[in-house]
């Protein structure tokens, strides 16, 4: 058994989430995979595994219990959180991580072949390009944990939108300011997470085409 996987499962079950054992390992070999690639291309800050667990699967989990059903892009997936962290938890969910970075697109794409996975693709693309716009079509949730800027992840987000899409948007602290900049175009929900072990605030905000 993985070193950690008593810890994914409890650190799961408290965000309220019934993974299978299957999935919780399919999450490990991830984490795993993540931390052996990134010695050579540097995907991401964070180093320990211990570290990763809380700061990137737990984190990532957390979203899970909000996000509305249908086809989901992350844009700035970077690793892949929380779009790779999606599809592995939910099969039958049609997702699509999209980063301009090759390194860390290579990454995905590897995972992706090695596991056979079937309901994820990663594409390494600027988020404006009109091509990919025009291939990828129209998505039901579009996620990202990446933009520095709601505003602009909004912005980001328009082109790949049909009238009933949600934008769900992972911050830290409420980005007050911006929610006023939207308000008159979306509607907003906000949903306080709470992230087993880690002492930071975290927040989805689901926003909606008024």
């Amino acid at each position: 058994m993985h070193l950690f996987f008593q810890e994914l499962k409890q650190g799961s079950q408290k965000l309220g989430l019934t993974l299978s054992d299957d999935a919780l390992q399919l999450l490990l070999k991830y984490q795993d995979a993540l931390v052996l690639w990134n010695k050579a291309y540097n995907l991401t800050a964070i180093r320990e595994p211990k570290e990763m667990l809380i700061k990137h699967l737990l984190d990532s989990l957390s979203v899970l219990p909000h996000l509305p059903e249908g086809r989901i892009l992350d844009i700035g997936t970077g690793g892949g959180m929380p779009g790779m962290i999606i599809a592995l938890c939910q099969p039958e969910r049609q997702c699509v991580l999209l980063d301009s970075n090759g390194k860390k697109i290579r990454f995905l794409k590897q995972f992706i072949a090695d596991l056979k996975l079937q309901n994820v693709i990663a594409v390494q693309t600027r988020v404006e390009n009109e091509d990919t716009i025009r291939e990828l079509g129209q998505f039901d949730v579009i996620t990202s944990r990446a933009f520095a800027s709601l505003t602009d992840f909004v912005t980001a987000s328009e082109p790949y939108m049909h009238s009933n899409t949600q934008i769900c948007a992972m911050k830290g602290v409420v980005p007050t300011e911006e929610l006023e900049v939207l308000k008159s175009s979306y509607s907003s929900q906000i949903v306080e997470l709470h992230v087993p072990h880690l002492n930071e605030q975290r927040h989805l905000i689901v926003l909606k085409k008024i």
